[in-house]
């Protein structure tokens, strides 16, 4: 559940200790290690003591973490993972949801138990939840869990879990140490530093030379067939669900817009802002000093260091209803722009204060508001519709195939020509319902699917459902020489140009060889870049083909390597390792690190324990019957 709500909301608040050291701790757990249970009921897949994983939980983690595992391993669909491989996906993700639970547990055991004020504090406490002042806003929230199919009470579980988690784990972890020995040896090795001189050679930077006669590019084009060859071309049907097909077809009564409106006014009647800078003293001299001396023109900086003994705010986008004092805030808000103002006595002191920035106040009209207001309704609904929706697609095109779409649906429909880039014969991208991610994966999957194949309903990336058929094939072809002429004659000078810069960028880097560098070599003086790295701190600049050589060379080798538009050659002309002592701030981040990964360690092994104390139980049955309805047994997957 924790690693759900990690996915589903921001990764930054949860990815604390609990669920890294977690799904660390039962990577190595096998089945071979697990009571079998035969029994009869199959709402249950583990049981752990007094707590259980249900099937539900399984269907669902499954269901969550399948387009990631899909992305990773490079394709588009998960019917293209073996039926063994997503067997072996299921069993990892059901060991995770297992050493969760064993978590809890052992809390339990011990008497831990989270109150409801800790809970509220969470929630209220996640930047996730706040509105545009800053604060929690209900609204969101139910915004949220509507988007993900989160009920509250849900929701407020998978909370009061990650903090039991945290409650019992944080003080193992807590434990770890780091040795200053190693701190110092990875600090060292992290921050020893290469400078580096570098030549970038392009290929589109040579002459392009003269064009050949005719006998040299039908020599060309005979060595080089594959390059000259006409695409596949494949025409299909296609129809598409997403967030962004059905968004159009969410109504919302005019009624609960303004209901809206009315809870959110203060994101459409924004009152006069001020950014203000506020000093406050006890002694009426002192304060009559600072304003005398930032009356003068010292900048603020100077102006709190000379007020050291006071109290110093710069306050950007600053409300009169958010100034605590209302004789300063009637003050401020009649103050001319850019003006000192004061000694001013106020209930917290002397106050001497100035206005940088008058933001006017704007109020935006309902009618203005109301389709800002129906976008992120339409945005925050749109997931879960599609949820409803899938299935009535599901099967009008098991009944009827993709010729009786309803177009109450909010789904797309779409006819064409294309090949396997997504662009069609005329070299243009072709017009798809879908973009980014959706789009790649409809064109996979129109290549990989058989003439005249019966459309399935799949799930896509980004909560989206296509379905595909595929009507004509038009093989790939080799074009004649005619044909491909010109494309001939580019190709044979682009090679030529390519040449060119390997025969300099070759020579080059056997002069600076022989010479002991780049500095020292011929015509390369007025092109070298010096650039320098540390393994701690890369080089964007560097390209990575001379990164798999720089790092483990010394001071004087030379190196020469390519990408797909240039040769490069480059010199290591120093190598120095900065004593780790001397940025106590980096050294101490690296001392952190290390003792977080051995905190890591401690409760893996900590988690490992638990798992070995109290023995799950693995009920098969209910395991392969969650599996089977979801595919993963290979017989189900569309």
């Amino acid at each position: 559940m924790i690693s759900y709500l990690r996915r589903v909301f921001v990764e930054s608040w949860l990815g604390r200790v609990a669920a890294i050291v977690i799904f660390l701790a039962f990577i190595g757990w096998g089945i071979g290690d697990v009571v079998n249970y035969m029994g009869t009921e199959t709402d249950v897949v583990a049981k752990i003591g007094n707590g259980q994983v249900g099937s539900a939980d399984l269907a669902q983690a499954l269901q969550a973490e399948l387009p990631n595992i899909t992305k990773q391993m490079g394709v588009s669909d998960p019917s293209q993972i073996p039926p063994a491989l997503r067997q072996q996906i299921a069993y990892q993700i059901l060991q995770r949801l297992v050493g969760q639970e064993e978590v809890q547990e052992a809390a339990h055991r011990q008497g831990i138990a989270v109150p409801d004020s800790a809970v509220r504090d969470e929630v209220f406490s996640l930047p996730y939840f706040k509105g545009a002042n800053g604060q929690f806003d209900r609204t969101v929230l139910n915004a949220r869990l509507s988007e993900h199919n989160l009920t509250e009470q849900r929701f407020l579980n998978i909370i009061r879990d990650d903090l039991t988690s945290r409650t019992l784990l944080q003080p193992v972890a807590q434990g770890a140490s780091a040795s200053t020995t190693m701190a110092n040896r990875l600090s060292a090795y992290g921050l020893q530093t290469r400078t580096v001189d570098l030549v970038r050679i392009p290929f589109t930077a040579q002459a392009t030379p003269t064009t050949p006669d005719d006998a040299v590019l039908r020599r060309f084009y005979a060595n080089h067939l594959w390059m000259f060859r006409a695409p596949e071309y494949r025409h299909a049907r296609l129809v598409v669900l997403s967030p962004a097909t059905v968004a159009g077809s969410i109504t919302v009564d005019d009624k609960d817009i303004k209901r809206v409106y009315d809870e959110q006014r203060s994101r459409y009647d924004i009152p006069e802002t001020r950014d203000i800078q506020v000093i406050t003293l006890q002694d009426e001299a002192a304060a009559k000093s600072i304003a005398t001396l930032w009356g003068s023109g010292a900048d603020w900086a100077t102006v709190q260091n000379a007020a050291k003994n006071g109290a110093a705010v710069d306050m950007p986008g600053t409300r009169a209803s958010g100034i605590p004092s209302e004789i300063l805030s009637k003050a401020i808000f009649a103050a001319p722009l850019s003006a000192v103002q004061g000694p001013l006595k106020t209930e917290a002191g002397w106050t001497v204060f100035r206005v940088n920035k008058i933001t006017p106040p704007n109020n935006t009209p309902f009618e203005t508001a109301k389709q800002d207001i129906l976008q992120q309704y339409r945005a925050a609904k749109a997931p879960s519709v599609v949820s409803e929706r899938s299935r009535q697609l599901q099967d009008t095109i098991a009944g009827s195939g993709l010729d009786s779409i309803p177009a109450d649906l909010g789904a797309v429909a779409a006819a064409g020509t294309l090949d396997a880039n997504g662009n069609t014969q005329a070299g243009n991208p072709a017009p798809l319902p879908a973009n980014g991610k959706l789009r790649d994966a409809l064109v996979q999957k129109i290549f990989s699917l058989s003439k005249g194949n019966q459309p399935n309903l799949v799930e896509g990336p980004d909560n989206s459902w296509f379905a595909v058929q595929v009507d004509a094939i038009t093989p790939a072809a080799p074009q004649s020489y005619e044909q491909a002429k010109a494309q001939v004659l580019a190709a044979w000078q682009a090679e030529a140009r390519k040449h060119a810069a390997d025969q300099k960028a070759t020579a080059l880097y056997v002069n600076a060889k022989a010479k002991g560098g780049l500095a020292s070599a011929a015509d390369a003086t007025g092109s070298i870049n010096t650039l320098s790295f540390s393994r701690a701190m890369p080089n964007k600049d560097i390209p990575a083909e001379l990164m798999a050589y720089l790092p483990q060379m010394q001071a004087g080798q030379s190196v020469m390597a390519e990408d797909n538009g240039n040769f490069f050659v480059a010199t290591v002309t120093k190598v120095s390792t900065p004593n780790p002592a001397a940025d106590p701030v980096a050294f101490q981040r690296v001392k952190d690190t290390i003792a977080q990964s051995e905190g890591d360690d401690l409760v893996a092994s900590y988690v490992d324990a638990l798992a070995k104390q109290h023995p799950p139980k693995i009920i098969e049955r209910a395991v392969a019957s969650t599996l089977s309805s979801l595919g993963f047994d290979g017989k189900s997957a569309q």
